[in-house]
């Protein structure tokens, strides 16, 4: 089983980006289940959700202790919430901001982790280009699926043509295909930079 734990503030999309990873991996034949955990139900207040994928039913219902990846909608919260409890060094962090690891004081941190499976993306500036409001989830998304290739950027895109009328999903499909590939682009200059 392959658990994601999604972190941010309400009002930006952590609901629905559960939301989106489970009927992307339902669309790819896997089995998964998705659900929020909130504080206080206030824009801008600490919101947690979690998704499970398996390719067996899921009888599982508490919350994701220990997850596999960790999926970081605002990063503020990286120095007043423990994002990263329970996450193993072979997991996958997706951090929404156009800052290095390092820039953010977590250099130290991520030392044991394998860098191949750790990414920033800006997902806001792309959301407020692509979308015109500042909801990063699709992109974010793209991110994860770029780096983890545990769904696909097609499973994604139907996802969200699922979830929202024909011109939100496009606006969200062009900001996560933009994600994706500069996922990718970052990668692959990474490997370049390791390899030199």
């Amino acid at each position: 089983m392959f658990q994601v734990r999604i972190h941010g503030r309400g009002g930006q999309g952590v609901v629905t980006a559960a939301e989106l990873l489970s009927v992307a991996a339902f669309r790819e034949g896997r089995h998964a289940q998705a659900f929020p955990s909130f504080g206080s139900e206030r824009t801008g207040a600490p919101v947690v959700a979690f998704c499970r994928i398996d390719d067996r039913p899921i009888r599982l219902r508490e919350p994701v202790m220990s997850p596999d990846a960790v999926i970081i909608q605002d990063p503020t919260l990286l120095h007043q919430v423990d994002v990263f409890g329970g996450l193993s060094p072979d997991g996958y962090i997706v951090i929404n901001t156009s800052k290095t690891f390092e820039e953010l004081g977590l250099g130290e941190f991520i030392t044991g982790f394998q860098r191949e499976r750790l990414c920033t993306v800006p997902a806001t500036e792309l959301a407020l280009k692509h979308i015109g409001r500042a909801v990063p989830n699709a992109a974010l998304l793209a991110g994860f699926a770029a780096i983890s290739s545990r769904i696909s950027l097609d499973a994604v895109s139907a996802a969200i043509g699922e979830k929202f009328p024909a011109k939100v999903a496009a606006a969200n499909v062009a900001a996560a295909n933009v994600a994706y590939a500069w996922v990718l682009q970052q990668m692959q200059g990474a490997g370049r930079a390791e390899a030199g």
